[in-house]
């Protein structure tokens, strides 16, 4: 089998996107990885960390520690170390767009993507709520945000709303969906032939028995039973305060949390520098990263790649999975 092709987008030029895709280029690698980025940007990080970059072309195999293959995308002016600028808000969002594109055009096989900065972007004129939300745009899909590490992985029903919409967020049709996806891709992408998913109420206590709201009673136990009907196993709705207890983590391959700051904190609690973001229900494996763009620190060397490098590395391999059984979920290889 060829090697898995890798898109790989630093993210925010003048954060420590660039520095930590220039660490990953030094590590022994059984995929290839071409970069979306400006050529300047990638060698002022390589020159601040004294590590070796040779630049391949965009039609090269970069497979070599200390090689990348190339799409130049040049930003309008090569920021400092630490300093955004919002007029390189275009290059950022077309270095996203661009790659992605590759992968529906099946020239790679999935997108490695570093933190951007939300405010420089809308800053430079483009609205902009997230890549997730920008990426599923551009395949015409539905998708769900999941954090992961080596201990829990947490997929999320809203993402990126204020704590106020929240609740008329979630609807019937919106969980499920969201459970939908989440099953579906536990299946394909991580060899999960049964999963077993916690599934989180919205109110504390999961509501206590409407005493503390009505959504669990009216929207979430109502979807959860229909879908149990079909044969998925679909725990809850259990009060978000106790689910993370390590006894009752182990029983289940994920959680599924009402919003983002419900079940995230714990995930980063539990493992930050091993956590990645994946983009589940895409037509190509997407895992990003789960940190910022970390300005204090861009160009000195003191960046952690360890969340990039998982990036990476779970992206390949869900994309080997992909490749070797594309069309039958639960059935890849461990």
């Amino acid at each position: 089998m060829t090697p898995v092709r890798l898109a790989l987008v630093p993210g925010e030029p003048a954060g420590i996107g660039p520095e930590l895709c220039v660490r990953l280029a030094q590590r022994s690698r059984d995929f290839s990885l071409t970069t979306f980025a400006d050529a300047r940007t990638l060698r002022a990080a390589a020159d601040a960390l004294s590590l070796p970059l040779r630049l391949l072309g965009a039609d090269e195999v970069a497979t070599q520690p200390g090689e990348l293959a190339l799409v130049d995308i040049p930003n309008a002016i090569v920021p400092a170390f630490g300093q955004p600028d919002p007029r390189n808000a275009d290059s950022v969002v077309r270095a996203l767009r661009d790659a992605a594109q590759g992968c529906l055009d099946s020239r790679f096989d999935g997108i490695v993507t570093g933190p951007v900065h939300k405010a420089v972007i809308n800053e430079g004129g483009i609205a902009y709520t997230g890549t997730t939300e920008l990426l599923a745009d551009q395949a015409g899909c539905d998708v769900v945000m999941m954090l992961a590490n080596d201990v829990v992985r947490v997929a999320l029903v809203t993402t990126h709303l204020p704590l106020r919409a929240v609740a008329d967020a979630i609807t019937a049709s919106v969980l499920e969906r969201t459970l939908r996806i989440t099953h579906d891709a536990l299946r394909r992408d991580f060899a999960i032939e049964d999963p077993a998913i916690a599934v989180l109420g919205l109110n504390p206590h999961a509501g206590e028995a409407g005493h503390l709201g009505r959504e669990e009673i009216d929207v979430i136990e109502p979807t959860l039973a229909s879908l149990r009907a079909e044969g998925m196993r679909l725990v809850g709705p259990l009060p978000a305060d106790t689910a993370f207890l390590p006894a009752k983590l182990r029983g289940f391959d994920a959680v599924v949390a009402m919003y983002h700051d419900q079940g995230l904190p714990v995930l980063k609690f539990s493992g930050f520098e091993r956590a990645v973001n994946l983009t589940l229900g895409l037509p190509y494996p997407r895992v990003a990263v789960d940190h910022g763009t970390a300005l204090e620190l861009a160009g000195l060397g003191a960046a952690d790649p360890s969340s990039l490098f998982a990036a990476a590395d779970t992206c390949a391999r869900i994309a080997a999975f992909r490749k070797q059984a594309p069309q039958v979920p639960g059935m890849i290889p461990a």
